[in-house]
């Protein structure tokens, strides 16, 4: 029996039978050519590449037949690549001058563009690299005449093990067959991991050289929850494990009896809880888990997936595409959330040296104004077919929230003078995740109809922690006295001045933390869609007494550690919370 960690990336548990992803690979030809072969030699490549474009476009074709074009924009980066004059220039001229062939040439070309990105540490472009290795492979296939290895012909259940699978592979895959997914490389904010999520397959990411020790037909268990893969696992284990998937399923099918019923305490107060969804697809599996709206769209995937500034009309399609799946139901649209730890290559390729303080989501936005009227324009556009609230992120104060509403203002000047339609009662919310914007919260209040806390940012930037550093990541305490006291002052400078508040950081979907929130005053909950129903369930077993005596209690503590251990206890004990 073999047990490796990896990146928890998709939640959930998968037992079943090794399916070897590797594509195999024979040693790339490399010879010499002729000068007066050359035209030839380039002819090839330009063949191979047409042909990669036609296979990349039926592709695409079947995907929005069957899906609904969702991932369009992830497979048309793809095509762009392949329009790329920088790049297919270096492979013709590569020829010319090595005297080499075209295969070796694309080959090498290919290799060293994926080892510079590889090398980078922004987390996001390491994670570009295998896009630049799929299309690369692509023509490489044609031009030695390979037939591909498909994952849509899996005619049986299997749980798919891969080195690094290629994003192209991960959305022609089978859904019915593959019940789980464990990968050497890859991260939370891969593709792989996004439509992982999307479609609910359990996945371990980032598990190094775990497919070089796993074969064909091997049993494999994959908790995606805890981030584990356990290979050829003993009978106890296998049992062990198999009782957990069928308590799951259980647990699954129980909590989603409570889809049509509404999240209300047992002393009448209603609490809305929303989906966090990353690409249109994710509206579906927000209503097959009672999902109350949309309360974060994350609009900054249209720019990542394609890797490239998507135009006004590409994004009005896809906010409209949304509005009208979730209508009535509220959609929240964040405006435009780049830098940092989401860097787009044509968008932002400024060195930081901390990009996590620096030219980042609203920032961006205000000195961009191209870019950002142009969403803006969308969003009013696509706010006719649904019901439309827009939340900025990443304010610091009311400077730039001022700057930010009076942009959209005259956006709104323009289509009128125009005769373009749009909704005349937009909610305008932002995103409190700077702790200057939660001390200032009473003066923000009084210029946003909602708020939105984003807790992923806010515990670091509070804490003064990098998330993303395994040597301080047991410093990242959402129970830390200062972020609680922190949360109950946003909450009620919210109130005080009349406007909802809502959470939409990975707290929100944490039942650990549910009747904690709940006794804070948080109105709305937004997370993952798999996470609703569970948050559901305790919310309707609690009264507003019991939740707010929790607060109390907790208050009067002085350490994260009594804090996070008295409330592991009592959510275990009362309401059989996993604590992992």
């Amino acid at each position: 029996m073999q047990k490796l960690s990896g990146i928890p990336a998709s939640p959930g548990i998968a037992v079943g039978r090794v399916h070897i992803h590797m594509e195999d690979q024979p040693p790339v030809p490399r010879f010499s050519v002729e000068e007066n072969a050359f035209p030839e030699e380039l002819e090839r490549f330009r063949q191979a590449v047409d042909r990669a474009r036609e296979e990349l476009m039926k592709l695409r074709d079947r995907t929005e037949t069957v899906q609904n074009g969702s991932n369009a924009d992830f497979l048309d980066s793809h095509l762009l690549m392949l329009s790329d004059s920088e790049f297919l220039s270096r492979v013709e001229l590569g020829v010319q001058e090595s005297g080499r062939n075209v295969e070796w040439v694309l080959h090498e070309e290919t290799q060293s563009v994926v080892r510079k990105l590889a090398s980078l540490d922004d987390q996001y472009l390491r994670e570009r690299s295998v896009d630049i290795h799929d299309v690369g492979r692509r023509i490489l296939n044609h031009l030695m005449y390979r037939e591909r290895i498909s994952l849509s012909d899996l005619s049986r259940e299997v749980v798919v093990v891969a080195h690094d699978l290629m994003p192209s592979d991960a959305i022609d895959m089978n859904k019915r067959m593959v019940r789980g997914i464990a990968m050497d490389a890859g991260g939370k904010t891969s593709h792989t991991a996004i439509l992982a999520r999307a479609f609910e397959i359990p996945a371990v990411l980032g598990l190094g050289d775990f497919s070089g020790s796993a074969t064909d037909g091997s049993r494999l268990i994959v908790d995606g929850s805890r981030g584990l893969v356990i290979l050829d696992p003993d009978e106890d284990t296998l049992r062990d494990y198999r009782e957990q998937l069928s308590a799951y399923r259980k647990r699954e099918v129980q909590l989603m009896s409570l889809n049509d019923l509404p999240a209300e305490t047992r002393d009448g107060k209603l609490i809305h809880l929303k989906a966090n969804i990353e690409i249109p697809e994710e509206v579906d599996a927000g209503f097959s888990h009672g999902a109350d709206g949309v309360g974060l769209f994350r609009s900054e995937f249209l720019f990542l997936h394609a890797g490239r500034i998507p135009d006004e009309e590409s994004q009005y399609q896809t906010y409209k595409q949304v509005l009208e799946a979730m209508n009535p139901k509220p959609v929240t649209i964040r405006t435009l959330d780049v830098g940092g730890d989401k860097i787009i290559p044509s968008l932002i390729n400024y060195p930081e040296k901390n990009p996590i303080l620096g030219w980042r989501a609203i920032r961006f936005c205000l000195s961009r104004p191209e870019i950002f009227r142009s969403q803006l324009r969308a969003l009013l556009r696509a706010s006719v077919h649904g019901k439309l609230r827009i939340m900025f992120p990443m304010i610091s104060g009311v400077e730039e929230l001022n700057r930010a509403l009076e942009m959209l203002e005259s956006v709104k000047t323009e289509m009128k003078a125009a005769g373009e339609e749009f909704s005349s009662s937009i909610p305008l919310g932002i995103m409190i995740e700077i702790p200057s914007a939660a001390v200032t919260s009473d003066i923000l209040a009084r210029r946003v109809d909602f708020f939105s806390i984003g807790t992923n940012d806010l515990i670091q930037y509070t804490i003064a922690v990098d998330r993303g550093n395994e040597r301080t990541t047991y410093l990242y305490e959402p129970f830390h006295p200062g972020i609680l006291r922190l949360l109950t002052m946003i909450i009620d400078n919210a109130h005080n001045a009349g406007i909802p508040v809502g959470m939409c950081g990975e707290m929100a979907g944490d039942p650990l933390a549910t009747m904690l929130l709940l006794g804070m005053g948080l109105d709305e909950f937004s997370m993952s869609s798999v996470g609703i129903p569970e948050v559901k369930r305790i919310i309707r077993s609690v009264t507003m007494g019991e939740a707010e005596e929790l607060v109390g209690t907790v208050m009067d503590m002085r350490s994260y550690v009594d804090i996070d251990a008295y409330i592991k206890k009592l959510m275990q004990e009362r309401f059989d919370v996993r604590v992992y």
